[in-house]
């Protein structure tokens, strides 16, 4: 079976629930809820919106936002070099995923006994 795209791979599947409104969001990351929006504008975040248009953030994007804060302040990384960052980790995430998935299913199939492979030869031992 393969793994369910909606549950993050690390075991906890309310990451990616959104439950943080923006101003507990901000304060979380300890940013202005403006700052939060530019991160949104430039693609940095993508926060879920409720019936009423209301921005609401999952531990997921808490935690992504952390990694560009990092990537801003520590690493001197512009915004367009974080969200190519972040994109590339995106992609490693998934890729390590589909690998465990492949390697396991390749475990399997060395597991299974296959027949001999037919030969076209006859099997028999006297002379013919």
């Amino acid at each position: 079976m393969g793994p369910n795209r909606s549950q993050p791979s690390d075991g906890d599947p309310e990451d990616d629930e959104p439950c943080y409104v923006i101003s507990i969001a901000a304060r979380m990351v300890g940013m202005h809820q403006q700052t939060l929006r530019y991160y949104e504008r430039a693609g940095l975040v993508e926060p879920r919106r409720t019936n009423g248009n209301i921005r609401m953030y999952s531990r997921r994007d808490i935690q992504r936002i952390r990694q560009a804060q990092r990537l801003v302040d520590e690493l001197g990384v512009n915004l367009a070099g974080v969200e190519i960052i972040l994109r590339m980790g995106e992609q490693i995430r998934l890729l390590t995923e589909e690998l465990h998935v492949t390697r396991a299913e390749l475990d399997r199939l060395r597991s299974t006994r296959l027949p001999a492979p037919y030969t076209g030869r006859s099997q028999t031992t006297g002379p013919g």
